[in-house]
């Protein structure tokens, strides 16, 4: 569905459910998706997507704001980068004397990868006990649009941008992904099982929505 809203058309991506509640919800490249009660009618979700709409715009200039920080960044030893959440110059990651800007991106993304690869594994095992759950693999991937994902035969992935965020918004990711392993749908099971190990799970969806495009190099 697409809404106008401050003289921009805003695609929403609404979804029908056996619930009560309406919700809204934006990810972290803008995509804004509403959950309605089945029988919800279209103009009952305009109506709900309009009195959202200060919020939206709101977070979409944020998003925006995010984007022409990311490609004003500097690949030289004053540029700096994201790492477990905080801010470090490149020449603290990652050894930058005598390479181009495009070797310095590559090295940086090889770096980021390696850390994510090490930190997820580090994590699993500490929750993979306290959800009596075991993956059979995990892999680091690279996604436009994934945090992390778990499959059918319990393989997750998870996405090499999240070595830029603090450890418990990690943690968040892979609770996520190994509650799944019992729970492969967003029921409310699932969501109870995530508030058993971290009951403010949501301020960590919240940032990774708020700050995730800012996640990028």
């Amino acid at each position: 569905m697409q809404v106008e809203i401050d003289n921009q058309m805003i695609n929403v991506h609404v979804q029908y459910g056996r619930r009560t509640k309406t919700t809204i919800h934006m990810d972290a490249f803008g995509r804004v998706s509403i959950k309605v009660p089945k029988d919800t009618t279209e103009e009952t979700v305009r109506i709900a997507i309009e009195q959202y709409s200060k919020w939206i715009i709101e977070n979409l200039r944020k998003i925006d704001a995010a984007k022409e920080t990311t490609k004003s960044r500097e690949y030289d030893d004053a540029g700096k980068f994201l790492h477990l959440g905080k801010e470090y110059l490149l020449h603290e990651l990652i050894e930058t004397d005598g390479l181009t800007e495009e070797e310095l991106k590559l090295k940086l993304k090889k770096f980021y990868f390696a850390s994510c690869k090490k930190i997820i594994g580090e994590r699993i095992k500490i929750y993979q006990n306290d959800l009596k759950v075991k993956p059979k693999s995990f892999e680091i991937i690279e996604s436009r649009t994934k945090w992390g994902t778990c499959s059918s035969d319990k393989k997750l992935t998870f996405n090499y941008r999240l070595a830029m965020a603090p450890i418990e918004v990690i943690d968040y990711v892979v609770i996520h992904e190994l509650c799944h392993l019992h729970h492969m749908n967003h029921d409310r099971s699932f969501w109870r099982r995530i508030g058993s190990i971290m009951p403010d799970y949501k301020e960590k969806e919240q940032y990774l929505a708020r700050h995730g495009q800012a996640m990028t190099f």
